[in-house]
């Protein structure tokens, strides 16, 4: 049983144990013994029905009323009791697959969001469609995983329990061969194993290929939906633009992909299916074909030749599942490859590069810098750069000089280069990018990330607003909307200020983030920026030159190499 289970699963075998070595291991066990019972009742009940039947046929060629409503009320009960297990055995097995997906997302999204592994993950390109893998593949490993291994189980008791009876059924066959009587005890099971044994090669040869093309299904779909919610996301710059034909193209092209791979998909699921049913067919001719003579040579009775029929289709059921249950299998195994990849991602260490550590000073300290592109090409250089406490400094320099990808490193984003960056122990750091981030939900939430919703009382969010001219949204503050569409682009960067009003930073780095403002909003956000927090340190990227009034200190970034100037070392703006 392992060796099936590693050939399904293959390296996402850890995933699939992980579970069950948890804290929640002991509530998972109890649901999974509940479910394995309940199973052994369900194939003890199957295997009585077989007597029930074999009875009620041999009633029927005897012409015996008594016994058939004798039979009658077993059944009855036999059917109650069929009813309640199959009913429990569902509910806990739903509640088993919830309790397994419910654990798997909580730790894959944990890891996906510490230690920046989601912004490596993007920025790397290491695996494509996260949300997928996250949303829809842990759901099917959850899914798939536990019905194929409680099918598996379930079909191995079906097999040693039928076996014994039909074993018990075949009695001995006595072949001819060259001269000889060749004696074979329970030919019938020996019959089931070898059709099973080649159906099982021939559908491992015919469909081989179909789980790799399902993993390519499910990326073409994955790419497909992504096209989608970028023209949902970014539709008014697409109109904008006129850009409808270039989108049409290009989700003509991501569905072109969806739909030839799909060819193949069709292609491999045909062959399966034909082998299925043609396997299936055949499989139900062969207890008659091997019986017959039997009955008519009145060795067995009608009702026997029915217990014959039906225990040697369990048993060939069971020593099928792999055939039956081949598309499920497939897919699994993508879904597992998929996700076995989206681990390893996310165990993926830093490269080495910007080293960044906290010290016990009071400064931002930067050593031995050297900032580069992803190709390993140059970008800025900067020796050593000090941010004392309290000091306001401006960076500028021209487009594409690196001046964000600075605060990038300096956010701990930014892996590609060498060199130091120290800050100081239990500073509060906050970082507004030009381009904001609202996150679903009300204003409230929007306002107060990235803390919870309610982590500052309303008083405190409406004299946000007011600070930046966003009072009138004040009325608005619990309305639940779309505000990255809602708001324009200046409303937003007014919004990030009334943020940092709020959050309060000890050290605040602003990349471009007044880009969008006019002259008499930029100045009066950076007004009550510093009113509000006299003590702040303060770095800004932007390329206006009235901003500089706001700055003690400047540091210029003329292009591949990086100097300053100022007070220390620097000049004073």
């Amino acid at each position: 049983m392992r060796a099936i289970t590693r050939r399904i699963v293959g390296p996402a075998g850890p995933l699939i144990a992980a579970y069950w070595r948890s804290e929640e291991r002991w509530r998972a066990r109890a649901l999974l013994a509940l479910i394995v019972g309940l199973d052994l009742l369900i194939v003890w009940r199957a295997a009585r029905v077989t007597f029930w039947q074999r009875d009620l046929y041999d009633a029927f060629a005897a012409y015996d009323v008594t016994a058939f409503w004798g039979l009658m009320a077993q059944l009855m009960v036999l059917a109650s009791i069929g009813v309640v297990m199959s009913t429990a055995r569902i509910y806990a097995a739903q509640a088993l697959e919830m309790r397994w997906r419910s654990w798997m997302t909580e730790v894959f999204v944990a890891r996906w969001l510490s230690g920046m592994a989601f912004y490596r993950i993007e920025q790397d390109k290491q695996v494509d469609n996260v949300d997928q893998r996250i949303a829809e593949d842990l759901r099917m490993l959850a899914t798939h995983s536990l019905s194929l291994g409680l099918g598996l189980l379930s079909n191995l008791v079906n097999l040693v329990t039928f076996s014994i009876i039909l074993w018990g059924l075949s009695g001995v066959l006595t072949v001819a061969l060259g001269g000889f009587d060749l004696e074979i005890p329970g030919y019938m099971l020996w019959a089931s194993v070898l059709f099973a044994a080649v159906g099982s090669v021939a559908m491992e040869k015919v469909g081989g290929r179909l789980s790799t093309i399902d993993y390519r299904q499910q990326q073409a779909e994955a790419d497909f939906r992504l096209l989608l919610v970028r023209i949902r996301e970014s539709a008014e710059q697409i109109a904008f633009y006129a850009g409808e034909d270039t989108e049409k193209a290009r989700l003509g092209q991501g569905f072109a992909a969806v739909r030839d791979n799909w060819r193949q998909v069709m292609t491999y699921t045909k062959r399966v299916t034909m082998l299925d049913a043609l396997y299936t067919e055949g499989a139900a001719l062969v207890p008659y074909l091997l019986n017959a003579p039997r009955y008519f040579a009145h060795a067995i009775t009608l009702g026997e030749l029915t217990q014959f029929t039906q225990s040697s289709m369990k048993v060939r059921v069971a020593l099928s599942w792999f055939i039956y249950k081949y598309k499920d299998i497939a897919l699994l195994r993508s879904v597992c490859r998929r996700l076995a990849e989206f681990d390893a991602s996310l165990g993926t260490p830093g490269r080495p590069g910007i080293s960044l550590q906290t010290q016990g000073g009071e400064a931002l300290e930067v050593r031995a810098l050297e900032v580069c592109r992803p190709s390993g090409e140059a970008l800025l250089s900067l020796p050593r750069w000090r941010v004392a406490p309290g000091e306001r400094w401006w960076v500028k320099g021209p487009s594409g000089a690196g001046k964000s990808t600075l605060l990038r490193a300096l956010a701990g984003l930014w892996p590609h280069g060498s060199g130091h960056i120290s800050w100081p122990a239990g500073a509060r750091m906050m970082f507004v990018p030009q381009r904001n981030y609202l996150p679903p939900g009300s204003l409230r939430a929007a306002l107060s990330y990235p803390a919870a919703e309610q982590a500052f009382s309303r008083a405190e969010c409406l004299h946000a607003l007011q600070d930046v001219r966003l009072e009138a949204l004040a009325g608005e503050l619990d309305r639940i909307d779309d505000w990255a569409r809602r708001l324009s682009p200046g409303e937003q960067q007014r919004l990030a200020f009334a943020r940092v009003l709020l959050q309060r930073p000890d050290h605040l780095f602003l990349d471009e983030a007044t880009s969008s403002l006019d002259d008499d909003n930029e100045t009066r956000l950076y007004q009550n920026l510093l009113a509000r927090l006299p003590h702040l340190t303060l770095v800004s990227v932007a390329h206006r030159q009235r901003v500089a009034g706001f700055h003690s200190h400047v540091l210029e970034v003329p292009g591949p190499t990086l100097h300053r100037a100022g007070a220390n070392d620097a000049c004073t703006a």
